[in-house]
């Protein structure tokens, strides 16, 4: 096969990478809290009911801003019914998933969990404006932020939180042009209470920052429309745009699926030429950033069946794919498209954190263990920190239905702090190796540190309860770094992490 060769050098990049860019995702779905982060009575349960091995492999992961608390839960979504003693907590129908939310876990234990996981998780907390608006966003805005001496400050303390939450990032509802949201609206309907909402928001603290709904995906009917309405009403109030995409394959076509991230690339592309429009058609030097504050690979054509045969059980299973290697690779090439796009997409979260369509699996009662696409999301989130180098690929190339030709190699760089690279590669052929050739110009650079690929003979093989670590990354040999190149091959059908330095 022909080599594949792109040239490193410092002098041209793409940006900064925000430490937002590894966020996560829990919403009131399914197994994602409970029985997944939050599990009383578990032999690894800690005295607030968290499971402390799931804790563990979200440190391991490596996230950092966690949106909360959905996603389409948020559109029903009564923050009140989620505070005060567990006792007295209503128990409440949930429309989004046809479940029942016992809200046994609430804003308090949203919070105490990211203090468990670390200085680095981010709250990143989400208003209804399905079924509600400016006063509910507010009263919630006072409980978390105000120190205290007013109504919903003093009830927060009372409820055994004293100092306030400090939430600085803020989800203006969610997916509010999908005709399946509780409360779905116009654009017009949309930006008009965004822009209330956010108005508002900041007269208490000017400093928030604020992220808009922006299209479910480039795919509705209404993209690229919507952005442009809703901004034109909220530019100068808001700070992010958001974005949604998942990919899975149909109709058996693989070639495709591993081409998924041509599509994010354009989503992404078009998202951002139609806010700078928007900017300069309003004369404004101010750039809106992108939140794609839900990304994965999810089998969505099996989720509606699911749903639809719910009778409002509590925390069933649901969207629980299980992930191949195939899926793992096709991931770990929509992180390089984030890492690629990292001038403009300062926030993303991975849809979700456990259990649903997650990187953690948890069995209740029993372990916790890594899905296929963990390894990636881990790497990446490591060592992808940084700045990002531009990488303009020479690759050989294949056809695909869906996106037309597609290059084989799908790459990009990060150059750390301490000037040591990490190349982030995919070879998209099932069936051949693919020899790289990488230029490196004024780099300092001398030693391949390490080369972990992961493949597999099997590009169905996966991990599960049964068999927890049947895929993991290996080392690779051969890579090397003499006179300024780095030469390599990477396997057919693989995610690959290159450390220089």
């Amino acid at each position: 096969m022909r080599t594949a060769r792109f040239t490193l050098d410092p002098a041209f990049t793409v940006g900064e990478v925000n430490p937002r860019l590894f966020g996560s995702f829990v919403e009131h779905l399914g197994r994602c809290v409970y029985t997944g982060i939050f599990e009383p009575g578990h032999p690894a349960a800690d005295e607030d009911g968290i499971r402390t091995d799931v804790l563990d492999l979200v440190r391991e992961l490596g996230v950092t801003a966690i949106r909360y608390p959905g996603g389409n839960f948020v559109s029903g979504y009564k923050w009140e019914d989620s505070v005060g003693p567990v006792e007295d907590r209503p128990r409440r129908l949930d429309l989004a998933w046809r479940t029942t939310e016992s809200n046994r876990f609430g804003l308090s234990e949203y919070i105490a969990f990211l203090k468990k996981v670390g200085p680095q998780a981010e709250p990143m907390m989400a208003v209804n404006l399905g079924t509600r608006g400016v006063a509910e966003a507010l009263e919630l805005q006072e409980y978390a932020n105000h120190p205290s001496g007013t109504a919903l400050s003093d009830l927060r303390a009372e409820h055994g939180d004293k100092d306030p939450f400090g939430i600085r990032l803020w989800c203006l509802g969610n997916e509010m042009d999908g005709p399946w949201q509780t409360g779905h609206k116009t654009a017009e309907e949309y930006g008009r209470l965004a822009a209330e909402t956010a108005r508002a928001m900041r007269q208490i603290d000017p400093d928030l920052e604020l992220v808009a709904c922006g299209s479910s995906g480039q795919s509705m009917e209404t993209f690229a429309a919507w952005e442009a309405t809703v901004l034109q009403e909220t530019y100068d109030l808001v700070d992010h745009i958001s974005l949604h995409a998942y990919y899975e394959p149909h109709d058996g076509d693989v070639d495709s699926f591993l081409a998924s991230a041509v599509d994010m690339e354009s989503f992404i592309e078009n998202v951002v030429a139609t806010c700078d429009h928007v900017g300069a058609r309003l004369k404004s030097k101010k750039k809106i950033n992108l939140s794609f504050d839900e990304w994965n690979v999810w089998y969505m054509a099996k989720t509606q069946a699911e749903v639809s045969a719910l009778d409002w059980p509590e925390a069933p299973r649901l969207l629980e794919d299980n992930y191949s290697v195939t899926d793992a690779v096709v991931f770990g090439s929509l992180l390089i498209a984030l890492l690629r796009h990292a001038d403009r997409v300062t926030v993303a979260c991975l849809a979700q954190l456990v259990n649903v369509i997650a990187p953690i699996m948890t069995e209740p009662g029993g372990p916790a263990w890594r899905q296929t696409t963990f390894f990636p999301f881990a790497q990446a989130s490591k060592h992808g920190r940084g700045e990002v180098l531009d990488v303009r690929v020479d690759s050989p190339t294949y056809e695909t239905k869906k996106y037309g030709e597609a290059d084989l190699l799908h790459a990009t760089a990060v150059r750390a702090e301490d000037g040591s690279v990490t190349v982030f590669a995919v070879n998209r052929s099932r069936t051949e190796s693919l020899p790289l050739d990488v230029a490196l110009s004024g780099l300092d650079l001398s030693e391949v540190v390490e080369h972990s690929a992961l493949a597999d003979a099997d590009p169905d093989a996966r991990n599960t309860l049964a068999e927890p670590e049947r895929v993991v990354p290996h080392a690779v040999d051969g890579t090397a770094l003499s006179d300024g190149r780095l030469t390599a091959a990477l396997e057919p059908l693989s995610w690959n992490v290159i450390r220089l330095r």
